[in-house]
């Protein structure tokens, strides 16, 4: 094949390596991989006795001569940053350790390839497999609850094969194919084809691929059998005379692969091509299912390199399978040469090696390992050895091949062909794998002309600690990688990493200036232009501010011109709008050829003023906007308000530059002798001391509680400033060419008004506080008019400041020239903790202030659009430090000691805080697990208001507030209201639930934060449930696991709970509660409905209440002669429904009823029936008695008193439940009111 053939087979079947991450025996990473595979390491642990027997290995095990105590471990398989990915130290500990560590390593590998998944618009997708899961079996089977479905089944989401692509696709948010690949040995080489087919049948734009395997217990050997394939000594020695067998390892690998073109295009770190690969089985044509095939072998091979399109001649290396077996080693050799023989017979040129001798055979993890192996060898053009070899086998003819064995670590040479490699990878059960991997291209830069003159590099952590970390890493890594050019280290870090809420942003120009700066931060130095902080987890409002006349001045901006193509653009786009408009062109008067020029003055012209402030500013925005900087209200000063409307969408861009040249035209041609005074005096003096004036002096703008400005005629003004002055009061002339917001402008209103008339106006898209109002706009906005009088009003700053503190805004950026607004602004919202940021500052390097301003603006958590931010610069990516993992120990030995662990009951002689009552056992030595009765210390001398409700454990009931007819014994009806209304401390909900949250995720309560969603802590639907049961048992309540999504987090939530329970005779859950307007609170326990609630309009909107909620519709959609089917019900939802019903009213409907009365109106009328018919009580048999006589008649006041008073009695001593007890208080309270009548 031809040159060009080649060329063009790349550009269609090429794949990009960009990325890796790997965890290997005695390599914590691909770095310490390397190091080992180019030392000759033998990375294999030998263990004593001891540690064979403490790791359970038998002892008369130990004691068979043929017992080989050796391994290839990996080290902190137990350890796992779970709070990273949101996992609850509960089902951290559940989930198999290779799938924890694969995560880990996925995440590594996207980074490493320089990519965010949340902002990556592209389609990524994940082709993973593993190993057995020697967890679930030897640490968490053995103690498993049968009996508990819902442990199972969490239990089998978190060990089986099945869920480790889609886990990842889950926590990463990939949104492309997830596919779990299981062929035993080849695992993950399989999956890295499978990978490569995605991306080139256009499934996804990125894939990550690759295999986990790790063997329990890790402290262990193998027993040696001749002819089997484990070594008898522990070491593996492939293709030597002496070769045994193979010995077990552990390890972890992923890639992260891209379409070649589009890896080119987007200037992504390649680190090899894959060119071609192929995938067989080795069908039945061999001596066993676990036997190797010749046949099978040299297919695959021969097959990956038709694909790949090259000549197996220009391969100079092979990663064999070799696992070291007297069977598979002569096996793989003849095959790679009928392979080979099939293009070319030329011997000897072609080394081969294997990753086993160093480390054993790793299981689903060997074909990705020694595909690491192999990018990493082209990368630094180095063989490294393959160990223990010396004499060759002499099954393997070797002479007649066109493979060497490479012994020794090498240069790898090329004779002018890229250097190019095959990796294999063969299963038991006869799945082949072989790809083609060619070195990487070199990395071609281009020239940025404009490029900016200094960069902005982020970092963030999901905690302070990992952020301090990240940045040892980066200060390591620089040192170490002086090549790399910083503004892509800078465009790496900025692009390729998600942003966490623990940021740094510091401004550099070099990578010396970084690495002191990155120092001193460790050092805890003052450092100049480094921002750092936690940013708030609250959407924080941002105000951009359009500065007016009076802040322009030569060259403003020029370095944004000459050096960011987004705002030369938009700069130019308003000079060509302009050009009628104006005699002198716009850029002409910003940035003149010669600052000594005559024209350099016209800026200072009203004519050329306001639109040269409108052209600059509405670049800046233009420019901020690209970053991703977008303002969620605007306002300016008098020009700087046509800018904000513009902007807000209240005109275009060409009626916005008409509008503001033909204003600045017409106030040019008035006749000068008109001054601006700035006063300092409040807005009342002012207005007294003009009054006199009113017909040649104005207020023109209310810029603070103190700073007025007046404008008008020059003799009038000169008196009023004499007054001033003599008081002691300080005012300033300012430096305009006319006076401004006066009367002295009258005399263009009307030519300017019918300009104002040609303009097309519309509603604003962003919110826009009004200078004429002080107000948010309405639609006067949008109309000639209010441009007209906007000449004339006076700018209210002031108040315009007030309604933005009002509506929110914490952030403060001025788009001007210069920060005039922003001191104007403190002034006004003196004390309030504000942030002030400008965009240009006179005198100051333009992108020094604007990236000083993005980087306060990044730690305060503005989403910045960093593609944006470098779109108008060439741009590669480069690898950098991937995130520091804060890894905890998550291990069960036995699951049985796991589930017992922090969990304590209360005894009867403990006293806890709860919720806002006292809680004792009354009983010493009884130990409380059940559910309490209200207890009363002395029923038989009842003082209510004294009496402190003593219950059993942490339960909040209310009995029925009740107010009783007539005057009953002084205090009864105040009493009974205290006794009913605990006091619902929303502290102590809060802290029950946390205490409650924190043992279902076994977690320690400290790493319980209210304000963070559940999700973010770990809790997931399946926890959530049993969440949800403990606290109904808790509360007696009987809300819904749903909940928790319309509450996200614990401060959410608590104070859902506090709502729910301070509610009296209101509906607590749509589920539990027909009597919500007759004021009684109803229990979770079954009850009917009495007398005075049997009525259908009420039965009819619980009912409807309870089906929206099941139906998660508003309960306004909830037709009533509509047709269940129509609403959406189904027979699952509708099953759901009728059990809700049942618990409700007591009753014992069949789901089929639906169809006999399919509408709510037919449904209700039908549960109303069945209300009526069913009769009887609630209460036991055994309490007949006694409550039939607290509903004897009698009426008195004493007769009440002593009915309430047996009714608390009896609740106290256990006789009635909290909800019987209040049942028969609201119909005593039914009895009053029929007195009424």
């Amino acid at each position: 094949m031809n040159p060009q053939d080649e060329e063009n087979l790349i550009d269609d079947l090429g794949i990009a390596v960009i990325g890796m991450s790997g965890r290997f025996p005695q390599s914590e990473d691909t770095d310490k991989f390397w190091q080992n595979l180019q030392d000759g390491v033998e990375c294999i642990s030998f263990f004593s006795e001891e540690e064979l027997l403490e790791s359970g290995v038998k002892a008369e095990l130990l004691n068979n001569p043929n017992y080989v105590k050796a391994r290839a471990m990996m080290s902190d398989i137990d350890m796992f940053d779970a709070s990273f990915f949101s996992y609850s130290r509960k089902e951290a500990e559940c989930i198999d350790p290779q799938q924890r560590l694969f995560l880990e390593c996925a995440w590594e590998a996207i980074e490493k390839g320089g990519y965010d998944p949340d902002t990556y618009e592209g389609l990524i997708g994940v082709y993973a497999g593993s190993g057995m899961n020697h967890y679930l079996l030897k640490n968490l089977y053995p103690s498993l609850d049968y009996d508990n479905q819902l442990n199972s089944y969490q239990l089998m989401i978190n060990s089986d094969k099945d869920f480790l692509a889609t886990r990842v696709a889950y926590k990463l948010n990939l949104r492309g194919p997830a596919v779990n690949v299981q062929t035993a040995c080849s695992t993950s080489l399989v999956a890295v084809h499978t990978a490569c087919q995605s991306l080139l049948n256009g499934e996804c734009d990125l894939a990550l691929a690759g295999g986990v395997s790790i063997q329990l217990p890790q402290k262990s050997g193998h027993l040696y059998r001749e002819g089997m394939i484990f070594s008898p000594d522990g070491h593996c020695r492939t293709f030597d005379a002496q070769a045994k067998g193979t010995i077990t390892g552990d390890g972890v690998g992923v890639v992260l692969l891209k379409r070649l073109n589009n890896a080119l295009a987007d200037g992504d770190s390649i680190q090899a091509i894959i060119k071609g690969s192929a995938i067989n089985n080795d069908g039945s044509l061999k001596v066993g299912y676990t036997a190797p095939s010749i046949e099978g072998q040299a297919a695959v091979i021969a097959e990956a390199h038709a694909v790949a399109g090259i000549d197996p001649e220009t391969i100079s290396y092979i990663e064999a399978h070799g696992t070291g077996t007297e069977l598979g080693d002569p096996v793989e050799i003849a095959a790679l040469t009928q392979a080979f023989k099939y293009s070319t017979e030329k011997k000897g040129f072609c080394a081969i090696g294997s990753l086993k001798s160093n480390m054993g055979h790793l299981d689903a993890a060997a074909g990705v390992a020694g595909l690491i192996k192999t990018v990493l060898a082209l990368k630094h053009k180095l063989i490294p050895p393959t160990l223990h070899f010396e004499e060759p086998n002499p099954q393997i003819d070797f002479v007649n091949s066109p493979l060497y064995v490479n012994a020794t670590l090498s240069e790898w040479k090329t004779n002018g062909t890229p250097r190019r490699a095959g990796v294999s990878s063969f299963g038991i059960g006869g799945t082949n794998a072989h790809i083609i991997l060619e070195e990487a291209p070199e990395q071609i830069k281009q020239e940025n002309s404009p490029e900016r003159p200094t960069n902005l590099l982020t970092l963030s952590a999901k905690t302070s600690e990992a952020l301090t970390q990240l940045v040892a890493n980066y200060q390591n890594y620089i040192e170490t990688n002086q090549e790399l050019e910083i503004a892509d280290i800078c465009y790496t870090a900025n692009t390729g990493r998600k942003h966490f809420k623990h940021r740094l942003a510091t401004i550099v120009e070099n990578q010396q200036q970084l690495l002191e700066k990155l120092k001193s931060y460790q050092l805890q130095e003052a450092v100049t232009q480094l921002y750092s902080g936690e940013s708030p987890n609250k959407i924080v409002k941002t105000a951009f501010l359009f500065t007016g006349q009076g802040s322009q001045y030569v060259d403003m901006g020029r370095q944004l011109y000459e050096q960011a193509p987004t705002f030369r653009e938009a700069l130019d786009e308003c000079d060509q709008i302009l050009q009628p408009y104006l005699e002198v062109p716009l850029l002409e008067i910003i940035y003149p050829k010669d600052a000594q020029k005559s024209t350099s003055d016209l800026l200072d012209q009203t004519a050329y003023t306001q639109p040269a402030l409108f052209a600059l500013e509405y670049a800046l925005f233009k420019l901020w906007s690209s970053w991703g900087v977008r303002p969620d209200v605007v306002m300016g000063h008098s020009v700087g308000e046509y800018v904000a409307a513009t902007v807000a969408g209240v005109f275009s861009l060409e009626d916005g530059l008409k509008l503001i040249a033909m204003r600045g035209k017409l106030m040019q041609k008035l006749p000068s002798g008109g001054e601006m005074v700035s006063v300092m005096a409040s807005e009342s003096q002012v207005t007294e001391a003009i009054k006199e004036y009113s017909s040649q002096v104005t207020i023109a703008a209310v810029n603070g509680p103190e700073s007025i400005v007046i404008s008008g005629e020059s003799a009038a003004i000169a008196k009023i400033c004499s007054e001033f002055e003599s008081v002691g009061v300080k005012t300033k002339k300012l430096q305009v060419s006319h006076a401004f917001h006066s009367p002295l402008m009258e005399p263009m209103l009307t030519e300017f008004g019918a300009v104002a008339k040609e303009i097309t106006y519309t509603r604003p898209k962003i919110q826009l506080i009004s200078n004429v109002t002080g107000e948010e706009v309405d639609d006067g906005i949008a109309s000639a008019e209010y441009w007209v009088n906007h000449v004339r009003q006076p700018v209210k700053f002031v108040q315009g400041m007030e309604t933005l503190h009002k509506q929110g805004a914490e952030i403060f950026l001025e788009i001007g020239p210069k920060p005039i607004l922003l001191g104007m602004g403190r002034e006004c919202l003196m004390g309030e903790k504000k942030v002030w940021l400008s965009s240009l500052r006179s005198g100051k390097p333009d992108w020094l202030q604007m990236l000083q301003s993005l980087g306060e603006l990044y730690v305060r958590a503005i989403k910045i659009d960093w593609l944006g931010f470098d779109q108008d610069y060439s741009r590669n990516k480069v690898e950098l430090p991937t995130y520091p993992w804060q890894r905890k120990s998550y291990w069960i030995k036995d699951i049985r000691q796991q589930t017992t662990q922090d969990k304590k009951s209360i005894t009867s002689v403990e006293k806890v805080k709860l919720d806002g009552a006292n809680i004792q056992s009354r009983d010493t030595d009884q130990i409380i697990l059940q559910q309490p009765k209200l207890r009363l210390s002395a029923p038989e001398s009842l003082d209510i208001e004294n009496t402190a409700p003593v219950i059993e454990a942490n339960t909040k009931m209310k009995l029925a507030q009740l107010p009783v007819q007539g005057q009953p014994a002084a205090g009864v009806e105040e009493n009974i209201t205290k006794l009913s209304s605990f006091n619902i401390d929303l502290t102590q909900i809060k802290e029950t639930l946390k205490k409650s949250l924190a043992e279902a995720l076994y977690t320690d309560i400290s790493e319980i934060e209210e304000d963070k969603k559940f999700v973010d802590l770990g809790l997931d639907s399946i926890v959530g449930v049993e969440w949800i049961t403990e606290i109904n048992k808790t509360y007696n309540l009987n809300i819904k696991a749903t909940k928790l999504y319309d509450y996200p987090t614990l401060l959410d939530f608590a104070k859902y709970i506090a709502d729910t329970l301070s509610t009296e005779g209101k509906n607590l859950d749509g589920s539990r509660s027909p009597s919500a307007q007759t004021g009684t609170t109803i229990s979770n326990q079954s009850l009917k409905l009495t007398d005075s609630q049997n009525n259908f309009s009420q039965v009819k909107e619980t009912l409807k209440q309870q089906l929206a909620e099941a139906l998660y519709a508003d309960i306004s959609e909830i037709e009533e002669d509509k047709k269940f089917v129509d609403l959406g019900l189904d027979s699952i939802v509708g099953v759901e429904w009728i059990t809700e019903i049942n618990k409700t009213y007591n009753l014992n409907i069949k789901a089929t009823k639906l169809y006999d009365y399919p509408t709510l109106l037919d449904f209700a009328k039908y549960i109303t029936q069945e209300i009526y018919s069913t009769g009887g009580s609630k209460f036991p048999t055994e309490h007949k008695e006694s409550i039939q006589k607290d509903y004897l008649p009698g009426n008195s006041q004493a007769q009440i008193k002593e009915k309430l008073r047996s009714i608390l009695s009896r609740v106290a001593n256990g006789e009635l439940t909290v909800q019987e007890g209040n049942k028969m208080i609201q119909q005593v309270k039914n009895q009053q009111d029929l007195r009424k009548i």
